[in-house]
């Protein structure tokens, strides 16, 4: 593949040497390049003209003159999904890719909100903003999905709940990957059902930029960044507050965060720093049950994570990384010390792993440990008395009675055959967790593409994965709820089949995929209990997903009334391979079973321009409504976000609603979603 980008000549262009970086030419310009590519939303099909071609490149080649042109031509890129990078004609999965463009034109407030475009990931929030979100993907939960900033593992051991809860606003944010399905044997044991990466930007030059919006219900956000680059070092700081009265009852918040992004690049060697701070404050509404309306949550997070790269003939990566969450649950807010708890969970992580490229194709080595710590008024195993005073909760005067902590050893091995219309990618993670009984286990895969022609590509893998309980899971003891120390690791087996079309200003994708699903974990109440508790049992997930994308501006020019188009939809089917007699199963079976997104960008006049983005969802399930004291089905209901935006090279002003048809609907029991949400705001961006 090449991507061919044209420059005006201001001035002459020489090198007189290249570095084995894939992003020399640019960082050697001293200037943001902007690479024209097909921008499809979440689509990314891993083909060569997709928008998975954004991700990296590999080594230029020389620049060409044309006149009072230059052209440079670029090899393929590199994208995610194995051990070892492979070059976007060589990929072997489908990714999903929410880029930059997808970012800027939609009218998301916070990650949660960008992934709802992506019609396999499951979204659901409390509130507004993003506050305490469950995603899950292909059917999967919240628990079992991996989370990564820029490459590090920030899920949450405690539980999935707080999983997301960044310390990156959406202005931070270059792109989010999507990898659906499971992913054990390259993103760890956790990557159950899928895994997502979030990378933030990188600017190539010094520049400033604020963003401050202002809305219904009293909302009110502000964040702002500083670049600041040298010919090696490029650094980004970002800060963000944001607060609302809430769109329901009790669903008030303020959260904040701050983060900073470090690199050094050079030829042979790449390093990086990144270090964040997020705290939120909300009403947690019913969320935890219908004893109490007035529930309230605090939760902080603290992470450093620091990466480095040799780049020689064996390409050797490292990273290091530790992470706090401290969350503070209150179950009737005006009377804290009737019920409340305090959880502090501390993750250290290290991994190394080495590449390399031979004559039988590329081969990778890793090696990962992981410890996770946490300290509880509820969860773990009790300290004893004598030894309480020891654990004291931050800024509180209360004491952890409970604490426990696991350690998790993960080896890696893969090897990529790359032959020319075929890529075979093998590969398996041998782990062992000591809260496991039975010592080392393996987890096999094999992913697989063939491309028969130039704009044809098919896919096709089988991949083991494990998840270990949640401290939730095992130990978790409040109203109604009963945790379960014997629970056992779920296991799954996962078969994907798909394919993938790129046209000239069209791409297409299609794909099917089953899981069988093992000892999987959910909340049970049996016959004549009063509780709820957690239990093993076998669920399989069978289901489809199909994306269509045109882009009309490069088709027929950015004067074009219509940019872009893209339409997709995903099937999912969950179903008890054996059941309890007379139990109820809760969580597992509240899927989403039908999601179709349309979204469309399209110019008004001059530099005014339009999205819309429309979901339509049908989740399974019901519950037993409080209000009403009948039981409800979580059914069938439509959003539409539109969002208005004047843009200029330096400034951008928009105007946006979400859930302009005012349709309240229920993604948890007995949680309303808000109405019509309505915001304006600005952004600025300024050269230094």
């Amino acid at each position: 593949m090449n991507i061919k980008t044209r420059f005006r000549k201001p001035e002459s262009v020489v090198w007189t040497h290249f570095t084995r970086r894939g992003d020399a030419i640019f960082l050697s310009l001293k200037r943001e390049v902007r690479i024209g590519v097909l921008s499809v939303a979440t689509l990314a099909a891993a083909c060569p003209d997709s928008a998975a071609a954004i991700m990296a490149f590999s080594q230029p080649t020389a620049p060409v003159n044309d006149g009072d042109e230059w052209e440079l031509t670029l090899d393929d890129a590199e994208v995610v999904g194995t051990l070892a990078p492979l070059p976007a004609d060589k990929a072997v999965r489908l990714v999903q890719v929410i880029n930059r463009q997808d970012i800027e034109a939609s009218s998301a407030n916070s990650v949660n909100d960008l992934l709802k475009l992506a019609a396999g990931v499951d979204v659901r929030q409390r509130g507004g903003f993003g506050i305490q979100t469950d995603i899950g993907v292909n059917g999967g939960t919240e628990d079992q999905l991996t989370v990564l900033l820029n490459g590090i593992n920030i899920s949450n051991p405690h539980t999935g709940h707080l999983t997301v809860d960044l310390p990156v606003s959406v202005d931070d944010i270059e792109r989010i990957e999507v990898i659906e399905g499971g992913a054990s044997r390259v993103y760890g044991s956790q990557a159950f059902a899928g895994a997502i990466n979030i990378v933030t930007r990188t600017e190539m030059e010094n520049t400033l930029g604020a963003h401050v919006q202002a809305g219904s219900y009293g909302t009110f956000g502000t964040n702002a960044h500083v670049s600041a680059n040298t010919t090696h070092f490029f650094n980004r700081i970002s800060g963000g507050y944001a607060r609302s009265d809430g769109g329901t009852s009790n669903d008030d918040f303020n959260k904040a965060n701050a983060y900073w992004d470090g690199n050094y690049r050079s030829e042979h060697f790449d390093a990086a720093l990144q270090a964040g701070l997020s705290t939120m404050n909300y009403g947690a509404n019913t969320f935890y049950g219908t004893g109490s309306d007035t529930q309230y949550e605090e939760d902080r997070r603290y992470l450093i994570a620091a990466k480095a790269e040799y780049k020689g003939a064996i390409s050797i990566p490292v990273q290091i990384y530790w992470n706090r969450s401290l969350d503070h649950y209150v179950w009737k807010r005006a009377n804290p010390q009737a019920y409340q708890n305090f959880h502090q969970t501390n993750v250290y992580g290290a991994n190394l792993n080495a590449h390399t490229t031979w004559a039988l194709g590329k081969s990778a080595i890793g090696i990962e440990f992981r410890r996770e710590n946490i300290l509880s008024t509820r969860l773990g195993k009790e300290i004893p008395a004598s030894e309480q005073h020891k654990y004291k909760v931050p800024g509180h005067d209360e004491h952890y009675k409970y604490k426990d902590g696991r350690s998790n050893l993960g080896i890696y091995l893969e090897h990529d055959i790359l032959l020319e219309n075929l890529t075979v990618s093998i590969g398996m993670l041998a782990n062992h967790n000591t809260s496991v009984e039975g010592g080392m286990k393996l987890y096999p895969g094999i992913d697989l593409s063939w491309c028969p022609a130039d704009r044809w590509r098919f896919f096709a893998s089988f991949n083991q994965s494990l998840r270990t309980p949640t401290y939730t899971d095992i130990y978790y003891n409040g109203p109604g709820l009963q945790g379960n120390k014997l629970l056992k690791p779920e296991k799954s087996t996962d078969w994907h089949l798909g394919t993938s079309y790129t046209g000239d200003f069209y791409q297409l994708q299609v794909k099917g995929f089953y899981r069988h699903g093992t000892d999987m974990i959910d909340w049970v109440k049996y016959t004549g209990a009063t509780y709820y508790e957690t239990a093993n049992s076998d669920i399989d997930n069978i289901g489809a997903e199909a994306v269509a994308a045109l882009n009309f501006a490069q088709h027929w020019g950015i004067t074009s009334i219509l940019h872009r188009l893209t339409l997709s939809y995903c099937y999912n089917y969950k179903y008890h391979v054996h059941t309890e007699p007379n139990a109820n199963y809760s969580s597992r079976m509240t899927f989403l079973r039908h999601k179709l997104v349309a979204s469309l960008h399209h110019r008004i006049v001059g530099r005014l321009a339009a999205q819309w983005d429309f979901a339509l969802k049908n989740r399974s399930g019901a519950f037993d409504n409080a209000k009403t004291g009948k039981q409800q089905p979580f059914g069938t209901y439509g959003t539409l976000d539109v969002k208005l935006q004047w843009t200029h090279p330096r400034y951008t002003l928009y105007v946006q609603a979400n859930n302009l048809t005012n349709h309240k609907y229920y993604d948890f029991a007995n949680v309303e979603q808000p109405g019509v949400w309505l915001m304006a705001g600005a952004k600025f961006h300024l050269k230094l």
